[in-house]
């Protein structure tokens, strides 16, 4: 039989070593020894002796947290020995190296996997009040690699000038850069007539660090200002 489908860019690609790599521009090979996380529902095929469990949020802190802010990732353990391939309604996937001490704010819906040695929580994006359905992100930290996706292909912003982006087109930051909020509209004649540039605000950085845009954005999350300031009330306690 033959096709340019069996050409060699779409045969598996093997490794001598254990981890993650791409096995395309949209899809992760997870090549497995143990253990690994992954987004729920993000298995298209696999080889080899691998058991899937939901972990849900990853813990009762994180479920409620996760139910309260909308924020979270629905999280299965991969373990096992084998391959696993992952993808996300064809985005595109990145894999992001993660040193000790580097801790990087990630949108929830942009993560794929991730080593079973990092370890994540959701956290208020500090100086975004409720101004912003994108309040809360996922903060990873630990020795390892993640797996990102992006609807189509980003641009990494390195932050040494004043930036600012659309909250829905931001996938990742630099946990250490100061966020906050920035009106970009200002309240005018057309304003009031129902006229609208479609960008009422966007998010600034500050500080030493890197954004990761995207050229699409996110569904806004659903829900009025009087139901965030609920759940931000609630949230006083577990995000301290």
């Amino acid at each position: 039989m033959r096709s340019a489908l069996f050409s060699a860019e779409n045969l598996e690609k093997e490794s001598q070593q254990p981890g993650m790599r791409l096995q395309n521009s949209k899809m992760l090979k997870i090549e497995l020894n143990g253990e690994a996380m992954a987004r729920v529902g993000s298995m298209v095929a696999y080889q080899g002796q691998v058991q899937f469990q939901a972990l849900g949020s990853g813990g009762i802190g994180k479920f409620i947290k996760q139910r309260l802010t909308g924020e979270g990732v629905p999280l299965m353990k991969l373990s096992g020995r084998g391959d696993v391939f992952l993808a996300d309604l064809a985005k595109d996937v990145h894999i992001i190296d993660l040193e000790p001490g580097d801790a990087l704010s990630i949108n929830g819906s942009s993560v794929l996997a991730f080593d079973s040695t990092l370890t994540y929580d959701i956290k208020m994006v500090s100086g975004m009040g409720f101004a912003a359905s994108g309040l809360f992100n996922c903060v990873f930290t630990g020795h390892g690699r993640i797996a990102v996706t992006t609807k189509g292909t980003p641009v990494v912003l390195n932050v040494d000038a004043p930036t600012y982006v659309d909250p829905q087109a931001a996938v990742c930051w630099s946990a250490n850069l100061q966020t906050g909020y920035h009106r970009a509209e200002q309240l005018g004649l057309g304003t009031l007539l129902g006229r609208s540039t479609g960008e009422a605000f966007t998010m600034s950085f500050a500080g030493q660090g890197f954004v990761v845009v995207q050229p699409s954005e996110e569904a806004p999350v659903q829900g009025s200002g009087a139901q965030q300031q609920q759940q931000g009330g609630l949230l006083g306690g577990l995000l301290q």
